[in-house]
């Protein structure tokens, strides 16, 4: 199976992990892959994250969280932007994600941010990632 969204591709992973209650999925790594797991630890979706340097492509593992009656800390997550079919918003229309209760990722020129530091910075950019 060829991959044409490995995004796509780990946000379902994560998806699916959530659901089924797993403590870790893991990814192909890849560098936008880490940025994206660094901005979930951040915000507080996801427990943690370590790359596992294996030969050639090497892992992402992405260590799920819950509450402390197993309860799922991401509700879901939505890509956005596909190799199909780029969505890009200025920094003055970036979206709102669930009423404020979510975060959406966005890839600007200034690497990749949550909507709110893209706000903050005064940059728009492509956005990749819905989270609540």
């Amino acid at each position: 199976m060829s991959m044409t969204d490995p995004i796509a591709d780990m946000i379902t992973r994560i998806r699916n992990g959530v659901r089924a209650r797993v403590p870790k999925v893991d990814v192909p790594h890849s560098k936008l892959k880490v940025a994206i797991a660094r901005i979930l630890k951040d915000e507080g979706y996801v427990a943690n994250f370590k790359v596992a340097e294996g030969q050639g492509q090497g892992t992402l593992r992405i260590y799920l969280k819950y509450g402390p009656g197993m309860e799922r800390v991401i509700t879901d997550l939505q890509r956005v932007s596909r190799p199909g079919c780029r969505i890009y918003c200025g920094k003055d229309e970036i979206p709102r994600v669930y009423g404020g209760l979510g975060i959406n990722i966005l890839s600007t020129s200034r690497g990749l941010m949550t909507g709110k530091a893209a706000a903050r910075e005064g940059v728009g950019g492509e956005i990749l990632v819905n989270v609540w």
